[in-house]
């Protein structure tokens, strides 16, 4: 149904998630993407090469706010060979043109949303009619992040232990001592386990959790 909104520019996937961190593995790559209509072969190399810390379209995101074309990217990644090869294969898969879009989430996550296509055309004036769409898409794609109130995708055990001290009133320092973990892991485990619930926080994945027995 979004694709059929956004077919008039062009486009025809969609991709949306929030930005990873710096180190995280593939699996928590993965499971940062919250809306996926893209090529499944593209996606299996992107992910499979690391091609997420080279891509010059989060690069894009995490240095300026503004919706941007693929095209105005290229002083990002002008010296850069990988970032090159990134570009270059993702047309190989019909991504030659596209457009991102910046968003920021309830919990204050960089997220991205983007529409690409081998033919696709935005034009400035059209930039902020799809910042709305794609802002509408994601918070949907949060809210509908579950079936028949089963998580989409299991917990960790880390993920499951970091949410059960939340639940017993432990801070993320504390839950840390009791991990043995630092701060900074106590509070990936939870951004990851928040993603995969589709929470807004911390308490909401508490009571996610909870209400579909993952935790007590």
């Amino acid at each position: 149904m979004l694709l059929s909104k956004v077919r008039r520019f062009g486009a025809e996937y969609v991709l949306a998630g929030t930005m990873p961190s710096p180190g995280t593995n593939r699996e928590q790559q993965i499971s940062n993407i919250i809306l996926d209509h893209w090529p499944v072969e593209w996606s299996r190399r992107y992910f499979a090469h690391g091609y997420v810390f080279h891509d010059p379209a989060i690069r894009g995101v995490t240095s300026n706010m503004r919706p941007f074309l693929w095209d105005e990217l290229e002083p990002l990644y002008r010296d850069d060979e990988t970032a090159w090869r990134v570009m270059d294969e993702a047309g190989e898969f019909r991504l030659k043109r596209g457009f991102t879009i910046p968003l920021v989430t309830l919990e204050g996550d960089i997220a991205g949303f983007s529409l690409a296509g081998e033919k696709l055309e935005v034009s400035p004036a059209d930039r902020g009619m799809l910042t709305l769409v794609a802002t509408y898409a994601l918070g949907r794609s949060f809210l509908l992040r579950e079936d028949d109130g089963k998580p989409l995708l299991s917990l960790s055990r880390r993920e499951q232990e970091a949410l059960q001290w939340a639940a017993e009133g432990k801070s993320e320092w504390e839950t840390g001592a009791i991990m043995g973990i630092s701060e900074h892991g106590v509070d990936k485990h939870m951004r990851a386990a928040r993603l995969k619930l589709g929470a807004t926080s911390r308490t909401h994945a508490v009571a996610e959790a909870i209400r579909r027995g993952l935790i007590k």
